[in-house]
């Protein structure tokens, strides 16, 4: 066994195990153990335990984000500060007082990533596991927590008439070829445009202005054209249940992010000012910002609350029609 499989080995028992769970539930209420929705239920079963697990993971995401918009304008001073200095003294300076402001902030620029690099190692663990399930039913053995039984029953089973273990490139045996292309098409466009989407709301909806001129911002702009192409040529590659499971997860995020665009907004962003808009329409205060200092969040909420009342009393003002001045005799 190598080193990448005997570090993959605790995650692929522990997919299996999941799976293998909602599975066995799913079929102690009537449904058919070998039918392919019992095992695509289970799939999203996955989905779900291993995001509800990570909410407190994105709670500490979004913190850190709030705490990357705030030190824009102190990074931005530190980087006018530098500029035109190539020499290494300068850059190894500029290096420590850009750790020291992520340290005070208790943010860094990879914060954003940690969800996702928590999710890969869960990705590959159940890529293999339902790789592996015709080769394991040809050599009469298990993955994982699934028995062999449960392997046979995975490969035989099927949704729309594509088995689950089939894959765009690869196909699968027993299964209807043209049913395969056409579901792996559509869920890997699915996947894609979900990812798409997702991005595309929080840079349109949900960053500030510092935020959308910093240079970090181009690397974001080039990742929401990138990532979704890499994924979609890998999906050609992917078995329909890992499209299923990432499908799940996308979908997951998108309503996700759709809820903390609407309701825990960036600072400074347009759902930001749209929140306060609402919130001022109805009477109600300002929400503390996540992430803020306390000091700095009472005064840009008591700021973004003013802002958004005087917004609403001027929409609210009926204009009054000038009188025309009679002509003197």
């Amino acid at each position: 066994m190598d080193l990448f499989a005997q570090i993959m080995f605790p995650f692929k028992w522990l997919v299996s195990v999941i799976m293998v769970g909602f599975h066995d539930g799913l079929s102690a209420i009537g449904l058919p153990a070998a039918n392919g929705w019992t095992w695509t239920l289970s799939i999203i079963g996955l989905v779900l335990v291993i995001r509800a697990a990570l909410i407190p993971v994105f709670v500490k995401q979004i913190k850190a984000q709030r705490g990357m918009q705030l030190l824009q304008p102190d990074l931005k001073k530190m980087q006018d500060k530098y500029k035109g200095k190539t020499d290494q003294l300068s850059r190894q300076a500029m290096a420590q007082e850009q750790m020291a402001l992520y340290k005070k902030h208790g943010t860094n620029p990879f914060s954003a990533c940690l969800p996702m690099l928590i999710q890969m190692p869960f990705f590959f663990a159940l890529f293999q596991v339902l790789s592996g399930i015709s080769t394991a039913k040809a050599s009469g053995e298990g993955i994982g927590a699934m028995s062999h039984e449960q392997v046979r029953q995975f490969d035989e089973s099927s949704i729309f008439g594509a088995p689950l273990s089939a894959s765009l490139l690869h196909g699968g045996a027993g299964g209807n070829e043209v049913a395969v292309w056409v579901l792996s098409i559509l869920m890997i466009l699915a996947m894609t445009a979900s990812q798409f989407i997702t991005q595309k709301q929080i840079m349109a909806k949900n960053m500030s202005e510092e935020a959308m001129a910093s240079p970090f911002m181009k690397q974001q702009k080039m990742m929401l054209y990138i990532l979704p192409v890499v994924f979609g040529v890998g999906g050609i590659n992917f078995p329909i249940g890992v499209l299923i499971y990432w499908t799940t997860t996308n979908l997951w995020t998108m309503a996700q992010q759709f809820f903390v665009i609407r309701r825990m907004p960036t600072p400074g962003s347009p759902a930001a000012k749209a929140l306060a808009e609402r919130r001022a329409a109805k009477g109600l205060p300002a929400l503390p910002l996540m992430g803020a200092k306390k000091a700095d969040a009472e005064a840009a909420a008591s700021a973004s609350a003013a802002a958004a009342a005087a917004a609403v009393e001027a929409r609210s003002q009926r204009v009054q029609p000038q009188r025309k001045n009679r002509k003197r005799k």
